[in-house]
């Protein structure tokens, strides 16, 4: 049987590496966590990348047909210079 130091060294070895393998254990429950986290995080980023897109389609296009208007008063209104006499 060992002596009582011997015991006492043993047991603080066990119980260090009882903490030791706990806390790898929970930090690898954390990064899977945090894994998921960011995951989610880039899933709301594309969603909202998608919309910012379709809300710029969307001026691109309102822009354009506003253009188009502008031409076509310009003509109308503006007539073609014509060289003066």
């Amino acid at each position: 049987m060992p002596g009582a130091d011997a015991r006492w060294i043993i047991g603080t070895m066990v119980a260090v590496a009882v903490i030791i393998v706990g806390g790898f254990t929970m930090m690898n429950v954390r990064i899977s966590d945090l894994a998921a986290d960011v995951a989610e995080l880039r899933e709301d980023m594309r969603e909202d990348h998608r919309r910012f897109d379709d809300r710029l389609r969307a001026v691109e296009i309102g822009f354009g047909k506003v253009e188009q208007r502008l031409e076509t008063l310009e003509r109308a209104v503006i007539p073609s210079a014509a060289p003066a006499d």
